[in-house]
């Protein structure tokens, strides 16, 4: 399945706008990093897609099986470490809350799901990032 993000960048800070063709949202960087801080960081962008995927997983699984279940939280944490020849190291931490009258085996299932979602399969393969060319026509957002 083909993905095609488009990018404006505005003049302050380096707040940009973002979109799909159908939704938009606004990215930035930091005040540290001399950014606006009016959105979320590149970092901030990846985390979430995780946090979004393991949520949607767990909810789609729950309502595959039939199971009985109210909302459903987590909370993601990132440390990046720069290890020899300046390679990044990235640790994400994962806790998922799920509300609802399931077994503890059914939590397990759900869990364990929520760790093959998409998105984390997604990271862990291979990538092919293609060196940056010149766009002919701009982004129209």
């Amino acid at each position: 399945m083909a993905t095609n993000i488009k990018l404006k960048n505005l003049p302050t800070g380096y707040q940009t706008i973002i979109s799909n063709g159908r939704h938009t949202i606004i990215g930035d960087e930091p005040l540290n990093s001399k950014g606006t801080d009016l959105g979320f960081s590149p970092t901030d962008l990846i985390l979430s897609s995780i946090a979004m995927c393991k949520v949607a997983t767990v909810r789609f699984i729950a309502r595959k099986n039939g199971w009985e279940i109210g909302n459903v939280e987590a909370e993601l944490d990132q440390v990046v470490k720069r290890g020899e020849n300046g390679k990044l190291s990235t640790t994400v931490s994962v806790a998922i809350s799920i509300e609802g009258d399931i077994t503890e085996e059914q939590r397990t299932e759900l869990l364990n799901q929520a760790d093959a979602c998409y998105v984390h399969r997604m990271i862990e393969g291979e990538w092919n990032i293609e060196k940056a060319s010149v766009l002919d026509e701009p982004a129209l957002v």
